[in-house]
């Protein structure tokens, strides 16, 4: 009987511990997004910028009028949709992880220097923060593009700029809180350097939460990147992106559905796949939802 009663929380545990369905199918496709995007253009059954006007605006595999190995279909210019598909992920993938990379150690790192330095540089920094929440970013990027012109390396910049003051605010926070923890204090206390005990300490302690507002961010980088890309203001042909497709359907809705469907769609399961393996995530790392 006892041992029963002391089975019982650790099977509990074993159970809130699994991954739910939901989740495990979000794991699940945002694993085969990650092949797309490092092999996509290498399992494609045709060249992305092949054209065959003859084969225009055919549709998907599942209608008579379909064109052998063409599964998706082809665009207004002959093009295999599932070829350009292919590369378009992968394209919108690079540029969502290298934008939120870069936001994110941007943000880290100042939120680590305010903290750190205090004073006028902790001002200036949140100063910062504070005028880029308050700005709409899609209207600057807007700007920017629009009087500097499209460049590929200008629009991977935005990317990165776009989300950095969360981090710099979080961590600022989580920093200010670990400095005042007994092993922080002890470090200091032996003569540690500051680079020392930021990245060889206070930093390990507080990933967690980074990690998770990573994992919240890369659905918005993804929504900015394709709704630039919509506009034309972003990826430019002959590249393709998930957003640059879903702009150039919108004109064939009526008769050729899938060119902006097909790509939607897969925006729209990304974006939800990662909110929901982030919540998970986050709610695995919160001691208090343990």
């Amino acid at each position: 009987m006892t041992d029963a009663v002391r089975s019982r929380p650790r099977a509990a545990s074993k159970a809130g511990n699994a991954m739910p369905p939901a989740v495990a199918a979000a794991a699940a496709f945002l694993a085969v997004i990650c092949l797309v995007a490092l092999f996509g253009p290498a399992l494609a059954p045709h060249d992305y910028e092949e054209t065959n006007l003859l084969y225009r605006l055919k549709p998907p595999f599942w209608s008579p009028l379909a064109v052998e190995g063409h599964w998706l279909g082809t665009d207004k210019l002959g093009r295999d949709l599932l070829s350009r598909l292919l590369l378009a992920i992968q394209v919108s993938i690079a540029l969502a992880v290298l934008g939120t990379l870069i936001g994110a150690v941007l943000g880290t790192f100042l939120g680590v220097l305010a903290a750190h330095r205090g004073g006028l540089v902790d001002e200036i920094v949140m100063t910062l923060v504070d005028w880029q929440a308050a700005m709409p970013f899609l209207i600057i990027a807007l700007a920017v593009l629009a009087f500097f012109g499209n460049n590929f390396y200008l629009f991977l910049t935005l990317m990165g700029l776009f989300g950095w003051e969360t981090y710099a605010r979080l961590t600022r926070g989580l920093v200010l809180a670990a400095r005042e923890q007994g092993y922080a204090v002890a470090v200091r206390a032996l003569g540690a350097r500051p680079g020392r005990l930021y990245l060889g300490h206070i930093l390990p302690n507080v990933i967690g939460p980074l990690i998770v507002q990573l994992t919240l961010n890369f659905p918005q980088t993804i929504l900015l990147e394709t709704s630039l890309s919509f506009l034309g203001l972003g990826i430019q042909p002959p590249l393709a992106s998930l957003g640059q497709m879903l702009g150039d359907g919108r004109d064939y809705l009526l008769n050729a559905w899938y060119l902006a469907v097909i790509p939607g769609a897969v925006i729209f399961l990304t974006t939800l796949s990662m909110c929901l393996f982030g919540d998970w995530i986050r709610a695995r790392l919160d001691p208090t939802q343990r």
